[in-house]
């Protein structure tokens, strides 16, 4: 008699201080396969706890809250919790919100409205270690990238702190790649891409994959 094991459930965490939503959300995220909804919270506050109750693998974040605000909260759970990956669901979409959102830690932005395809599929990237925005942000956002010019002091080696392997890895990072594909490509275990990762972030302050790559496209890494 031979068994088979169920692949793993994305353990997801939902905050937003508006009830009706939440509960739609929980709602929404718990009927999706693949996903587990394991906590929720009415503020930025009270996610911290909950995060830390629930260990998940996602935090589906609002930005606009009391007490400590979605892009706080972000701050705070990325620096702690290096292996959680926050997803921003919110109506907000100015350029320096989005901005501060990737600065903190944000795997993802998407705009309320969003289809539970496009949540569904923000989650899994979010999980996978890549990076997701809403079709009507990714433009704003490559834009962004693409007008990001290495400073002149730079140019021949940016983070010197870095090893030629690490640098690889940022430059890849900064293309958009996944640790999967990472790995892939350097014929190395995603542990070994993880604890790289981890050690690029240490040197360059970052606090989390984002904040890395908008450093890393400032100083002309993940170019063509």
């Amino acid at each position: 008699m031979t068994t088979t094991t169920a692949p793993t459930d994305i353990r997801v965490v939902v905050v937003d201080d508006h009830q009706i939503v939440r509960d739609g959300l929980v709602a929404l995220l718990g009927a999706l396969d693949g996903v587990e909804v394991v906590g929720s919270a009415h503020d930025g506050r009270d996610a911290l706890h909950v995060v830390e109750e629930s260990a998940p693998d996602v935090v589906v974040m609002d930005i606009q809250m009391p007490h400590l605000d979605g892009i706080e909260a972000t701050r705070f759970i990325t620096g702690k919790h290096a292996e959680v990956r926050v997803v921003m669901l919110t109506m907000n979409e100015e350029d320096d919100t989005i901005l501060s959102a990737l600065r903190a830690g944000a795997s993802g932005y998407l705009l309320k409205g969003s289809g539970a395809e496009e949540v569904h599929n923000a989650i899994r990237a979010a999980a996978g270690g890549g990076m997701v925005f809403g079709a009507s942000l990714a433009g704003k956002v490559a834009s962004y990238f693409a007008s990001a010019t290495a400073p002149a002091q730079a140019v021949d080696d940016p983070f010197p702190e870095l090893s030629e392997r690490e640098r690889s890895v940022l430059h890849m990072l900064a293309a958009g790649r996944s640790n999967d594909a990472i790995a892939g490509e350097l014929y190395v275990s995603n542990k070994t891409v993880r604890n790289t990762v981890s050690t690029i972030y240490a040197k360059l302050h970052a606090a989390g994959r984002a904040e890395a790559i908008v450093k890393a496209r400032e100083a002309g890494y993940g170019r063509a």
